[in-house]
């Protein structure tokens, strides 16, 4: 019995040594040398070395000068009452979705109350078909892309509040666009950090 004891200690040792510690330095520290920017999280720095941000992990973008992502659904802890919750949109540390399912009535107040506030920041969009990514959260409430189509519609908005011709911009959108993996998966996508960085020439087109 002792033997079979220490025979079974002797390989549970040798596994977590190979799996639990080798294994993942080797491969850390092989990511960390052929993509060193994905590898620490794509993030993004501006010439004062200032984190901006990562291209992973969507943000809020408050103004009419910015490119605004996909809404979000996340949450974090009441102050005044920690076992609730109250809306914290974009909160990297609780990535979630409303989870409201299409009867929910709060859902569609929120759409409508998110349709007016679109509208009233341009009234170009009254009554017309929107992307679906433009009023509706994703599960993660994380998303750092937008479609183009919904890029597109908010070139008038960004482009009168930079002063800037609406061509101008919608080039700039343009170069940002990014095609479906290997021509296959997945969609057509415009990153908002990138794109806003570029706006302000932090990043340049890629």
């Amino acid at each position: 019995m002792a033997s079979i004891m220490i025979s079974a200690l002797r390989a549970s040792l040798v596994a977590w040594l190979l799996c639990g510690i080798l294994y993942p330095l080797a491969v850390t520290g092989l990511a960390r040398k052929l993509f060193p920017t994905q590898a620490n999280g794509s993030l993004v720095t501006g010439p004062d070395g200032t984190i901006r941000g990562s291209l992973l992990i969507g943000q809020h973008w408050d103004g009419p000068q910015w490119f605004h992502g996909r809404p979000s659904a996340t949450t974090d802890a009441d102050p005044a009452d920690p076992s609730k919750t109250v809306p914290a949109p974009y909160n990297a540390a609780a990535s979630s979705g409303s989870n409201y399912g299409p009867t929910s009535r709060a859902l569609a107040d929120r759409l409508a109350g998110d349709r007016k506030a679109l509208e009233d920041a341009q009234p170009e969009l009254a009554g017309i078909a929107l992307p679906s990514d433009m009023l509706t959260a994703s599960a993660s409430g994380l998303d750092p892309d937008i479609s183009p189509a919904n890029a597109m519609m908010q070139v008038a908005r960004v482009a009168r509040s930079r002063n800037l011709a609406e061509e101008q911009v919608l080039a700039l959108v343009q170069t940002q666009m990014k095609g479906r993996a290997l021509g296959l998966f997945g969609e057509p996508r415009v990153n908002v950090l990138a794109l806003n960085l570029a706006l302000d020439g932090l990043l340049g087109s890629r």
